[in-house]
């Protein structure tokens, strides 16, 4: 056989092949992989056309309904029963009655399951972390923030706060005019946006009324405003007011509200509902180019943070599946979402805020190691599975049954 009628064959065998694959960090992915048009431009399969059981994912679904919060709908009520506890534990954000236990499973980039209302707008409380995460990726990608093991207030300017009630002068209150500059002690001048976005930063002082040892306090108070700050980098702790400074320093980067950021950048991107909203707090609110712009929260915790969808939190979660990519388009790079999956040292189950890894199969040991979670209290959860391309959106679930519900639909599998 010459040499031009071997190169026809082979030409022809792979134009026959079923799928081409391309090299992901992690796997082999199809390289014509299905993406959802804008909105309910969503095609659905049913579960025998993607290989699953139909009556195995009934049973999983019926599981994730049943394991419902045993928390209060009334999600203002569930705060002052738990965090509202806290020193400083007002609201100072909004809130509203939750919804039923709700959810969809995608495969392959199709619908295969649904319940409950998918399309009602609810709090996600942290899953907000993964979307301020996300906006300081946009910011990493566009060369605004140029290298992530530097200094955060190399980048800061004087933050002009707003005050409630539209501000004003008295007797007796000189020096409250003075701007915020939240990273100018010695500790946190050392702190990075590496340290900041996996939560290692032991960020020190108070922010929207929020002091950070007042959240998750120790059970030690005599220590609140006494002990001494670790190196930033070296000890994890989740908390949700150096989380809000992260937010801060974002939008002095980007000098545009983040919200907007996120959906001129992603959400509008990926066909997102306009349904969604983030918010952040009634005292949250600065003076930015001449415009009042508000700081948003990166979570719940004192109310406010993302409303959203379920099916708006699957389109993010296939986002990140397809490891930012998004038909022709990559609106997440490559390098971020590495990074965002890259085991943070001091706690290797976390990576960029909140993306849970799985790497030790202690929070999921039914799923694979490669699997990730953006996890939120009530609970709220974007399970993605890359192995199984997979994508699991569950509402209102008792977080101790997220792994049962997992187990269930990877047992779906034919």
């Amino acid at each position: 056989m010459t040499f031009i009628r071997r190169l026809f064959v082979l030409l022809a065998l792979l134009a026959c092949a079923p799928e081409a694959y391309t090299q992901g960090s992690t796997r082999a992915q199809p390289r014509r992989a299905y993406y959802p048009g804008a909105g309910d431009d969503w095609q659905r399969r049913s579960p025998g056309q993607v290989g699953l059981d139909s009556a195995r994912l009934r049973e999983a679904v019926a599981f994730a309904v049943a394991s419902e919060s045993r928390a209060p709908r009334d999600l203002e009520l569930a705060h002052y029963q738990t965090f509202g506890r806290e020193p400083f534990g007002e609201a100072i954000g909004p809130f509203q009655p939750r919804g039923d236990p709700t959810g969809i499973i995608v495969r392959n980039g199709y619908i295969v399951a649904e319940w409950g209302d998918p399309y009602r707008v609810d709090m996600t409380f942290s899953v907000t972390k993964s979307f301020l995460s996300t906006v300081v990726g946009v910011a990493f990608d566009r060369g605004l923030i140029r290298d992530l093991r530097a200094p955060v207030w190399r980048s800061q300017g004087p933050v002009m706060v707003i005050p409630p009630g539209g501000g004003g002068r008295h007797p007796g209150g000189l020096g409250e005019g003075v701007p915020l500059r939240p990273f100018e002690t010695p500790h946190n001048r050392r702190i990075t946006w590496d340290d900041l976005l996996r939560q290692t930063s032991d960020w020190e002082g108070t922010l929207w009324g929020k002091p950070d040892w007042a959240d998750r306090p120790s059970q030690t108070p005599a220590t609140w405003l006494t002990r001494p700050r670790v190196e930033p980098g070296t000890a994890y702790e989740y908390n949700d007011v150096r989380v809000n400074a992260l937010a801060l320093a974002a939008l002095n980067v980007l000098r545009r509200p983040l919200p907007r950021v996120l959906r001129e950048e992603v959400m509008d991107p990926i066909g997102a509902s306009p349904t969604w909203r983030w918010t952040g707090y009634e005292n949250s609110w600065v003076l930015l180019d001449g415009e009042a712009v508000q700081s948003v929260s990166g979570g719940g915790h004192w109310g406010g943070g993302m409303f959203i969808s379920a099916r708006d939190m699957a389109r993010f979660g296939y986002l990140t599946l397809r490891r930012g990519r998004w038909n022709d388009r990559q609106v997440l790079s490559e390098e971020w979402v590495r990074m965002a999956l890259t085991p943070t040292r001091p706690e290797p189950g976390y990576g960029f805020m909140n993306w849970f890894l799985n790497t030790d199969r202690k929070r999921l040991p039914s799923a694979p190691a490669s699997a990730f979670m953006h996890l939120g209290n009530g609970t709220n959860v974007i399970y993605v599975d890359p192995d199984n391309d997979l994508v699991i959106v569950a509402r209102w679930i008792e977080q101790n049954a997220l792994d049962g519900l997992v187990q269930r639909v990877l047992a779906a599998k034919k």
